[in-house]
Parts: C-alpha cells; sequence; structure tokens
C-alpha cells in the first residue's frame, strides 16, 4: 500500500511561481491576481442532464513560443488531435506533463457523461483560450470570442480547465 505520508512532497506554490515568472521576464509592474467583487457567473436555467456542454482549455492547437501572437481558437471534438500546446506557458513542467489529453481536454469523459445520461450532450468544438498578462484583453477581446463562440455551439454552459 502506498502511504503518502513518507513523502515530503510540498504543494507547488504556482501563484508564487507565477509572480517570479512575470518578474524575471522583466515587466515592470508585478502580475495582478484577478479579483472580481461581482461574480461573473450565472446558475444554470435547466438542470445538468439537458445541458450542453462546451469545454474551454488554456491549451492551444498550435506549438507558440513566448513571443508568438495568442488567439481564440476551436477544434472538432469528432477530430481530437493527439496533444495541446503549452510549452510558452508557466507551469510546472518537471511536476507534470502534457502527455494525457484527456486531463485538460476532457471530450471522452463528457461524452461518456452524456452517453450516461448525467448531462445532455457536447459541443461539437472544443475552444482554446490564450492566456494572457493582459487582464483587459482577456476581459475585452477573448472572453468575448469565446462566448460567441460557445453561443455559436448552443452551449448552456461551458467547463472551464486551464492548464
Amino acid at each position: 500500500m502506498y502511504d503518502i505520508s513518507m513523502h515530503k512532497a510540498q504543494p507547488v506554490q504556482y501563484m508564487e511561481r507565477t509572480r517570479l515568472y512575470y518578474e524575471a521576464q522583466g515587466f515592470e509592474r508585478a502580475y495582478q491576481w484577478a479579483q472580481h467583487d461581482e461574480v461573473p457567473f450565472t446558475p444554470l436555467n435547466k438542470p445538468l442532464k439537458e445541458s450542453r456542454v462546451a469545454i474551454v482549455t488554456t491549451g492551444a492547437r498550435y506549438d507558440r513560443l513566448l513571443t508568438d501572437p495568442r488567439f481564440v481558437d476551436s477544434g472538432d471534438i469528432s477530430e481530437l488531435p493527439s496533444h495541446l500546446f503549452a510549452r510558452d506557458l508557466a507551469w510546472d513542467k518537471e511536476a507534470t506533463h502534457l502527455n494525457d489529453l484527456g486531463s485538460y481536454l476532457p471530450v471522452r469523459v463528457l461524452q461518456k457523461l452524456a452517453a450516461d445520461g448525467h448531462i445532455h450532450s457536447v459541443t461539437p468544438r472544443f475552444h482554446c483560450l490564450p492566456t494572457e498578462y493582459s487582464q483587459r484583453r482577456t476581459r475585452e477581446t477573448d472572453a468575448p470570442e469565446i462566448l460567441e463562440r460557445c453561443q455559436e455551439d448552443r452551449a448552456d454552459l461551458a467547463l472551464l480547465v486551464p492548464l
């Protein structure tokens, strides 16, 4: 039997690592975490078992370098890629990996939930939301684009899967 108490692993300090990552890149201002005094979420209009679910991930369908432009992208769930890309993002690449597509693009799991009657269906596309330093760009450009695409797919809700 595996006893986790035998290991002295510490939790990954993502917030501190992110702050240091942006500082090391030379940004003039320290990273400011988003804060919303009013949460922009709403309750479901119908039961989950009657709802169509969209998937939004921060992985990309194309391999980006740190300096490459980032944009909203969508892919067909009937033609899933073998993997998504995120080497340009700040995440602990020693403690984890991107080898398990289902962990950050859980299409198959949602399709099984639909087949079992827990949700109505999955939208025909998944959506890739770029991770941006600019909260303004995310709020004013990328998020509205994701919302529009989810509405085109007649999604009732979106499952957000950040890397």
